[in-house]
C-alpha cells in the first residue's frame, strides 16, 4: 500500500489509549471496558441451519457459488484456497510471539496517532464510548523496521514470514476477485486497472493482527464493534477460538466458526460500490472468551491508490442506475474515519429504484 494512503488519517488522528491496558493483568472488568448494550440485534446461535457458505475454490461451480454467498450472506468461508498449511501456522506464530511481548516492548512500535503501521488501539475506537478488549498491529508493505524494535536480534526470521503471506494472500485475492467478478458477468476487459494480464499487479493491500485475550465478564465486553471494511475484499485466518460474527438480514448475529485449514472471505465496501449494491458489505464483529484467547490475521485487499472505483457499467442501466459517486480508496478511507459506518451513505448519489433500504446504511446500528 502506498505511504500515501496514510495521508487519509492525517485529518482524524487516533490516540492510543494513555493506559493501555495490560489485560493479562486484570482480574475483572474495569468500567472503561463494559459495554451496556452490546446491539440491537439477536443473536442466532440456536438456529443450527444457519451457518456461513462454505466453498471449495477448486470446485468447477465455484464462480456460481460464490456468487449466491456474496448476494445472500456478503461473507463465505473457502477451502483448497492454495495458502500453504505451515504458512497459516508460521503467521499464527508470529502473532502470538508479537502479542505475548511485554507491554513496554510493543508500545516501541506503536503506531503514531495519524499513521497506519504499528501497534495500537482499532481505529474504530474513536466511534464509541467505552473500550474494546483487544490490542491490533497493522503492516502495510515490510514491517522491517517496526519489527527491529520489538525483536533487535531475530526480527529477520519474523519478516520473512510476514512477506511471504502477503505475497501468497495477493496471490489468492486476485484469484477470487475475478471468481466473484465473474459471477458478476464482468471479463478482465472490464477492469482496466486490473493490468493486461488481469493479475491487479498494482493493487493495494494492509495485514491486520488483531489479539484477543481471554476476558473475565465475555457478556459486558467488545472484542471489535461492529463495522464493515473499507476493502475491495478481506481474507480472514483465525485461530480454533471462536468470536467471529456477522450480522445476515432478518436473522442476526451468526457465529462465523473456525474451520481447520479454511479461510473467510467478506465482501467490503468498494466491492459494494463496485456491483453497484448487488453485493453487500458485510456487517462483522468481534466477540471475546473467558478463558480462550483469540487470534486473527485479517489481509485488507484494495485496488491502486489512484484508482477510482465506480459501480461497473456492465451492470448499469435506465433501471439500474449508478447508486454511488466514483471514489478512490484513499478518498474513502478518509470519509471512513470521519464518518465510520455512514460512509457508503456519504458517497451514495441515489436510493435504489425499488425504494428499499440499501442494505448496507448501517446508520441505525446500535453498540454503545
Amino acid at each position: 500500500m502506498p505511504s500515501r494512503l496514510s495521508d487519509a488519517f492525517k485529518a482524524h488522528p487516533v490516540q492510543l489509549h494513555p493506559k493501555h491496558q495490560d489485560f493479562n493483568s486484570l482480574q475483572e472488568l474495569p468500567d472503561s471496558y463494559k459495554w451496556t448494550q452490546l446491539d440491537e440485534y439477536p443473536s442466532c446461535e440456536s438456529y443450527s441451519s444457519e451457518s456461513v457458505p462454505l466453498i471449495d475454490v477448486t470446485d468447477p461451480n465455484a464462480h456460481t457459488l460464490i456468487g449466491h454467498a456474496c448476494k445472500t450472506w456478503g461473507v463465505f468461508q473457502v477451502t483448497n484456497h492454495g495458502i500453504p498449511t505451515k504458512l497459516l501456522d508460521d503467521i499464527e506464530s508470529v502473532s502470538r510471539c508479537l502479542f505475548s511481548l511485554p507491554q513496554q516492548q510493543k508500545l516501541k512500535a506503536a503506531r503514531s496517532p495519524d499513521g497506519v503501521s504499528g501497534y495500537g488501539l482499532a481505529r474504530i475506537s474513536s466511534f464509541f464510548p467505552k473500550l474494546m478488549w483487544s490490542e491490533g498491529f497493522t503492516i502495510v508493505g515490510s514491517p522491517l523496521e517496526h519489527f527491529r524494535q520489538l525483536w533487535p536480534q531475530e526480527y529477520s526470521k519474523f519478516c520473512d514470514i510476514i512477506e511471504e503471506y502477503e505475497r501468497e494472500m495477493k496471490k489468492l485475492a486476485g484469484r477470487l476477485m475475478w471468481l466473484i467478478l465473474g459471477s458478476l458477468g464482468i471479463c478482465k476487459e472490464d477492469i482496466k486497472w486490473a493490468g493486461p494480464k488481469g493479475e491487479f499487479s498494482g493493487a493495494s493491500a494492509a495485514l491486520q493482527l488483531n489479539s484477543y485475550p481471554a476476558c473475565p465478564d465475555p457478556d459486558q465486553a467488545m472484542g471489535l464493534a461492529a463495522h464493515t471494511d473499507s476493502t475491495l475484499l478481506t481474507i480472514l485466518h483465525q485461530n480454533n477460538t471462536s468470536g467471529l460474527q456477522v450480522l445476515r438480514e432478518g436473522t442476526g448475529w451468526v457465529t462465523v466458526e473456525p474451520l481447520q485449514g479454511a479461510l473467510v472471505v467478506n465482501i467490503g465496501d468498494l466491492l459494494h460500490i463496485l456491483s453497484n449494491g448487488l453485493y453487500p458489505s458485510v456487517l462483522h464483529r468481534a466477540m471475546v472468551n473467558r478463558t480462550r484467547y483469540r487470534l486473527s490475521m485479517a489481509y485488507l485487499y484494495g485496488p491502486p491508490a489512484s484508482v477510482q472505483i465506480s459501480p461497473l457499467s456492465k451492470l448499469l442501466g435506465p433501471s439500474h442506475p449508478p447508486l454511488y459517486r466514483p471514489v478512490t480508496w484513499n478518498e474513502y478511507l478518509g470519509t471512513k474515519a470521519k464518518h465510520f459506518n455512514e460512509a457508503l451513505s456519504c458517497v451514495r448519489l441515489c436510493v435504489p429504484l425499488n425504494g428499499l433500504v440499501d442494505v448496507n446504511d448501517h446508520n441505525r446500528v446500535q453498540v454503545g
